[in-house]
């Protein structure tokens, strides 16, 4: 997650608008096939709902995100897990676990070589990292449209303020091998995603887009944000929800 001196990350929104993320990364959990007594690392861990599940799965689960308020309600929901705040460039662990495992937190790292050797590092001989992340392409149809009424508002947007990085599948991997990972498997996929009811854009972009609205004052972005709702609503909207056009990325490497 986003290392700033205000956590932007709003926890109970989280749970209560964006629980997608972890019901997605229910999928992700069947490519970690994870064993019993195995020892794990969650990367990105949120408010912990795939920790737990981890751990009814009978793992060693530690999870660990950027974000203070994020672990303080994981804390609060899974009080039997070990939560800790950690940067993804700067985890510490050496040759402890037999996998990592991250959902939907790796998009949100501008240092991916730096996070990918804590990655290898912290994993034993052997051991596998398993991730899902935003891929290249990744609601484009959004920040794309975001970005003209920044413009449109007569406000320069510079390239720093993009919160996030979705790399290509060729240019990841390459960056795992540099790392040192044997890559067994690596997929770039579209998954529509569903933002329920007519607020679900405006609550997407409150939730995740923060970052881009830094030089924007309060006023400007909700003339923004109606904008890009209108513009978006013929592409996006249908039976009544909202669908971002998400494009992931799949992979795992294994340590030999």
């Amino acid at each position: 997650m986003i290392k700033t001196l205000k956590d932007q990350w709003n926890a109970n929104l989280y749970d209560q608008s964006h629980y997608f993320v972890s019901q997605y990364g229910t999928e992700l959990l069947q490519l970690l096939a994870p064993q019993e007594n195995e020892k794990i690392l969650d990367l990105g861990c949120g408010t912990g709902d795939l920790a737990r599940e981890l751990k009814d799965l009978g793992t060693h689960v530690i999870g660990v995100d950027k974000s203070v308020n994020m672990i303080e309600q994981a804390k609060g929901k899974y009080a039997e897990i070990s939560f800790k705040v950690k940067d993804a460039t700067e985890l510490g662990y050496k040759e402890e676990f037999d996998a990592v495992f991250s959902n939907a937190t790796l998009h949100w790292v501008k240092h991916p070589e730096k996070a990918l050797q804590c990655i290898f590092d912290s994993l034993k001989k052997g051991g596998r990292f398993v991730a899902e992340f935003g891929g290249k392409g990744n609601v484009q149809s959004i920040t794309d449209e975001v970005i003209l009424q920044i413009e449109a508002e007569g406000i320069k947007f510079r390239k720093e303020q993009f919160p996030w990085f979705y790399p290509s599948i060729a240019q990841y991997t390459g960056m795992m091998e540099a790392a040192g990972f044997r890559v067994t498997f690596a997929q770039h996929f579209d998954r529509p995603t569903k933002l329920e009811g007519e607020q679900g854009l405006k609550k997407w972009i409150e939730m995740f887009g923060g970052e881009i609205f830094n030089s924007v004052n309060e006023q400007q972005k909700r003339t923004i944000v109606s904008r890009v709702e209108n513009n978006l609503k013929a592409i996006l909207f249908h039976d009544g929800n909202w669908y971002a056009d998400y494009k992931r990325i799949r992979v795992i490497g294994v340590k030999e």
